[in-house]
């Protein structure tokens, strides 16, 4: 069989190169039909002006399908993991063109990257390109990369839970938000939780957003039981876990307006409070449906009009008790944290009273 030739999309003026335009992406559903490489390159094309509000000029992984997604293939957990289907792309590949630009960011460890920093809808489309679905920008713009300049509370929905949990709880930390002189901006994550947005002014580290959200976390737990910031997945049972370490350093979420690796293509979807409210199925806000969506609006419009001091926040974590909470297993054990060990394997006679191991 000959192989199709390659597309080429006309994107702001530039000319973007799509090969195997007809590779299937994702295969048909009983909402969607099958959709093509090309299909996914035009998403990208047609949403790219409003999703760089979101994320242009910050530092971006991306999320690579090279030969689409399908039911049970697997996103690799890390570098040494050869065997994934998909994979988080941090370096920008060799051979981009000229106007993808980059930013150079700083890991944890010290080391250092020039990731994809996109500027224009044809930076996103030639990310398509090379199998991008999903985009993980940084909290941060360039050229100040050191200092968030948006909260990011992500509202998961543990086992026992679901979306229906995550829009009450989004309701509760709207009201919180609200009562502190802040205001969120709700989106679909694309599968079953919610994730709220807050511009706050770029004056705090990572740490201290951080701390922020593990202080907003904690008044929400206080008003709501089906809340927690509980970092072991014993211990939140039924409930929904508010994942305060997703404002650190190179840790990131799905964009606005990106595609998740689920069937029939569904979009991390921002919307206005009373839509999440009404929302019934947030698998209806898929890549097939996203164009009407948008041509009412852009429901985060006016959202950089105002940037919040977390100030408020930071006063909760001070005030409200449970002191310092577990960092990601990659970052160096921080002071006051907890013991890096499942609670029901800890033996209590091995670790002091500061949760240092006692070393035999």
């Amino acid at each position: 069989m000959a192989k199709t030739p390659a597309a080429e999309l006309v994107v702001g003026g530039r000319e973007v190169r799509v090969s195997s335009p007809d590779r299937v992406v994702y295969e048909a559903t009983e909402r969607t039909p099958a959709i093509s490489k090309l299909d996914v390159c035009r998403y990208f094309a047609e949403v790219g002006e409003v999703m760089l509000r979101s994320i242009g000029e910050r530092p971006t992984a991306m999320e690579r399908w090279p030969d689409g997604w399908r039911e049970g293939m697997r996103l690799a957990t890390g570098p040494q993991d050869r065997d994934g289907d998909g994979f988080y792309q941090k370096r920008l590949p060799k051979g981009a063109p000229d106007y993808v630009e980059t930013v150079k960011i700083t890991f944890p460890s010290g080391r250092t990257a020039d990731e994809l920093c996109p500027t224009e809808p044809a930076s996103l489309v030639w990310a398509a390109q090379m199998g991008a679905l999903t985009f993980h920008p940084w909290p941060v713009r360039r050229p100040d990369v050191d200092h968030p300049d948006e909260l990011r509370i992500d509202l998961d929905p543990q086992e026992g839970t679901g979306f229906a949990d995550a829009q009450r709880v989004a309701a509760v930390a709207r009201e919180l938000l609200e009562e502190l002189g802040l205001r969120g901006y709700p989106k679909t994550s694309g599968n079953r939780g919610v994730h709220i947005y807050v511009r706050i002014e770029p004056r705090w580290g990572f740490d201290e957003v951080r701390h922020a959200a593990i202080g907003l976390g904690r008044e929400l737990e206080r008003r709501d039981g089906g809340v927690t910031t509980a970092w072991w997945k014993e211990e939140r049972g039924a409930r929904l876990f508010l994942d305060y370490n997703q404002n650190l350093r190179d840790r990131t979420i799905a964009s606005a307006w990106s595609l998740r690796a689920r069937p029939g293509a569904p979009v991390s979807t921002p919307m206005t409070w009373q839509h999440l409210a009404e929302v019934t199925d947030p698998g209806e806000y898929n890549l097939t449906t996203i164009p009407d969506y948008l041509a009412d609006g852009d429901p985060w419009a006016g959202m950089d009009d105002a940037a919040y001091s977390i100030e408020p926040l930071l006063e909760l974590w001070e005030n409200l008790p449970g002191g310092e909470l577990n960092w990601p297993p990659d970052y160096p054990k921080q002071p006051g944290e907890p013991p890096r060990v499942q609670p029901s394997k800890k033996v209590a006679a091995h670790w002091d009273e500061h949760g240092n191991r006692i070393e035999k």
